[in-house]
Protein backbone atom coordinates (compact mmCIF):
# COMPACT_ATOMS: atom_id res chain seq x y z
CA UNK A 1 0.00 0.00 0.00
CA UNK A 2 3.26 2.18 0.45
CA UNK A 3 4.73 1.73 -3.21
CA UNK A 4 3.40 3.98 -5.79
CA UNK A 5 2.43 2.56 -9.06
CA UNK A 6 5.18 5.26 -10.76
CA UNK A 7 7.67 7.69 -10.14
CA UNK A 8 8.47 10.42 -12.02
CA UNK A 9 11.31 13.32 -12.19
CA UNK A 10 8.99 15.83 -12.33
CA UNK A 11 5.15 16.74 -12.18
CA UNK A 12 6.08 18.20 -15.70
CA UNK A 13 6.13 14.85 -16.90
CA UNK A 14 2.89 13.44 -16.32
CA UNK A 15 1.44 14.54 -19.66
CA UNK A 16 -2.43 13.98 -20.84
CA UNK A 17 -0.15 11.05 -23.16
CA UNK A 18 1.51 9.46 -20.55
CA UNK A 19 -2.25 9.48 -18.96
CA UNK A 20 -3.87 8.05 -21.48
CA UNK A 21 -1.18 5.39 -22.51
CA UNK A 22 -2.27 3.96 -18.80
CA UNK A 23 -6.21 3.96 -19.26
CA UNK A 24 -5.87 6.92 -17.07
CA UNK A 25 -9.01 9.93 -17.45
CA UNK A 26 -8.67 12.02 -14.48
CA UNK A 27 -6.69 13.43 -12.24
CA UNK A 28 -6.40 13.80 -8.37
CA UNK A 29 -3.79 16.32 -7.52
CA UNK A 30 -2.29 17.20 -3.95
CA UNK A 31 -1.22 21.27 -3.58
CA UNK A 32 1.54 21.77 -1.35
CA UNK A 33 4.80 20.61 -2.72
CA UNK A 34 3.81 19.06 -5.48
CA UNK A 35 1.68 21.87 -7.49
CA UNK A 36 3.52 24.80 -5.73
CA UNK A 37 6.01 25.61 -2.98
CA UNK A 38 5.05 24.55 0.73
CA UNK A 39 3.09 27.39 2.27
CA UNK A 40 3.19 29.73 -1.15
CA UNK A 41 -0.05 30.48 -3.33
CA UNK A 42 2.06 31.57 -6.31
CA UNK A 43 1.87 29.02 -8.67
CA UNK A 44 5.48 28.46 -10.78
CA UNK A 45 4.84 29.58 -14.12
CA UNK A 46 5.83 26.26 -15.67
CA UNK A 47 3.24 24.46 -13.58
CA UNK A 48 0.50 26.84 -14.40
CA UNK A 49 1.22 26.46 -17.80
CA UNK A 50 1.20 22.48 -17.48
CA UNK A 51 -1.95 22.41 -15.36
CA UNK A 52 -3.86 24.63 -18.23
CA UNK A 53 -2.84 21.94 -20.64
CA UNK A 54 -4.20 19.07 -18.27
CA UNK A 55 -7.17 20.99 -17.81
CA UNK A 56 -7.80 21.09 -21.51
CA UNK A 57 -7.36 17.40 -21.81
CA UNK A 58 -9.00 15.75 -18.44
CA UNK A 59 -10.74 16.66 -15.55
CA UNK A 60 -8.56 17.62 -12.55
CA UNK A 61 -9.58 17.75 -8.90
CA UNK A 62 -7.33 19.43 -6.40
CA UNK A 63 -7.11 17.25 -3.27
CA UNK A 64 -4.81 19.05 0.16
CA UNK A 65 -4.43 18.98 3.44
CA UNK A 66 -3.53 22.70 3.73
CA UNK A 67 -5.50 25.24 5.72
CA UNK A 68 -8.73 25.88 4.05
CA UNK A 69 -8.82 29.52 3.56
CA UNK A 70 -5.54 29.41 2.15
CA UNK A 71 -6.63 26.68 0.31
CA UNK A 72 -9.95 28.45 -1.07
CA UNK A 73 -7.91 31.19 -2.76
CA UNK A 74 -5.51 28.87 -4.46
CA UNK A 75 -8.60 26.71 -5.67
CA UNK A 76 -10.25 30.18 -6.59
CA UNK A 77 -7.68 30.96 -8.85
CA UNK A 78 -6.99 28.10 -10.46
CA UNK A 79 -10.72 27.49 -11.13
CA UNK A 80 -10.24 23.69 -10.17
CA UNK A 81 -13.17 21.96 -7.91
CA UNK A 82 -11.27 20.32 -4.47
CA UNK A 83 -11.44 20.59 -0.78
CA UNK A 84 -9.01 20.78 1.91
CA UNK A 85 -8.62 19.90 4.70
CA UNK A 86 -8.79 16.13 3.04
CA UNK A 87 -7.58 14.52 6.14
CA UNK A 88 -5.12 12.39 3.72
CA UNK A 89 -4.62 9.54 3.52
CA UNK A 90 -7.77 8.26 5.42
CA UNK A 91 -10.39 10.60 3.88
CA UNK A 92 -11.57 13.00 1.01
CA UNK A 93 -10.23 10.40 -1.69
CA UNK A 94 -13.45 9.12 -1.93
CA UNK A 95 -14.99 12.77 -2.36
CA UNK A 96 -12.50 13.65 -5.09
CA UNK A 97 -13.62 9.97 -7.07
CA UNK A 98 -17.42 11.00 -6.64
CA UNK A 99 -16.73 14.48 -7.89
CA UNK A 100 -14.50 13.24 -11.08
CA UNK A 101 -17.31 10.60 -11.59
CA UNK A 102 -14.85 8.33 -12.47
CA UNK A 103 -13.92 4.91 -11.10
CA UNK A 104 -10.83 5.18 -9.20
CA UNK A 105 -9.04 2.27 -11.67
CA UNK A 106 -9.21 5.49 -14.65
CA UNK A 107 -7.78 8.02 -11.94
CA UNK A 108 -4.47 8.81 -11.35
CA UNK A 109 -3.68 10.24 -7.56
CA UNK A 110 -0.42 12.72 -8.04
CA UNK A 111 1.39 14.30 -5.21
CA UNK A 112 4.96 14.21 -3.15
CA UNK A 113 4.00 12.27 -0.15
CA UNK A 114 3.64 8.23 0.59
CA UNK A 115 1.84 8.12 4.02
CA UNK A 116 -0.38 10.67 2.15
CA UNK A 117 -1.17 10.76 -1.32
CA UNK A 118 0.34 7.37 -2.36
CA UNK A 119 -1.54 5.38 0.58
CA UNK A 120 -5.03 7.38 0.36
CA UNK A 121 -4.52 6.67 -3.80
CA UNK A 122 -3.96 2.97 -3.01
CA UNK A 123 -6.20 2.89 -0.22
CA UNK A 124 -9.29 3.71 -3.19
CA UNK A 125 -7.96 1.60 -5.92
CA UNK A 126 -6.27 4.63 -8.08
CA UNK A 127 -3.07 4.71 -10.21
CA UNK A 128 -0.28 6.71 -7.70
CA UNK A 129 2.07 8.50 -9.00
CA UNK A 130 4.96 9.83 -6.66
CA UNK A 131 6.94 13.43 -7.92
CA UNK A 132 9.73 14.81 -6.12
CA UNK A 133 8.45 17.74 -3.41
CA UNK A 134 9.17 20.80 -4.86
CA UNK A 135 10.97 22.71 -2.15
CA UNK A 136 12.75 21.27 1.07
CA UNK A 137 11.30 24.15 2.97
CA UNK A 138 7.66 22.18 5.10
CA UNK A 139 5.63 21.42 7.71
CA UNK A 140 7.76 20.12 10.41
CA UNK A 141 5.96 17.04 10.82
CA UNK A 142 6.38 16.27 7.07
CA UNK A 143 10.17 16.56 7.28
CA UNK A 144 10.61 14.09 9.97
CA UNK A 145 7.88 12.09 8.04
CA UNK A 146 10.40 11.96 4.41
CA UNK A 147 12.88 10.08 6.29
CA UNK A 148 10.60 7.57 6.91
CA UNK A 149 9.33 7.29 3.66
CA UNK A 150 12.72 7.08 1.78
CA UNK A 151 12.42 3.00 1.17
CA UNK A 152 9.12 3.27 0.05
CA UNK A 153 10.27 6.05 -3.23
CA UNK A 154 10.43 3.96 -6.05
CA UNK A 155 7.50 2.31 -8.30
CA UNK A 156 6.16 -0.91 -7.12
CA UNK A 157 7.42 -3.27 -9.42
CA UNK A 158 10.80 -0.77 -10.16
CA UNK A 159 9.26 0.20 -13.30
CA UNK A 160 7.23 3.23 -13.72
Amino acid sequence: MLFPRAVLPSLLHLTPEWLRARGLKGVILDLDNTLLPYGEEEIPSDHRTWLEGLKAEMPVYLLSNALPERFARVQKALGLPGHAPALKPWLGFRKALRALELPPSQVAVVGDQIFTDVLGGNLVGAYTVLVPPLREREFFYTRFIRMLEAPFRKPRGGTA
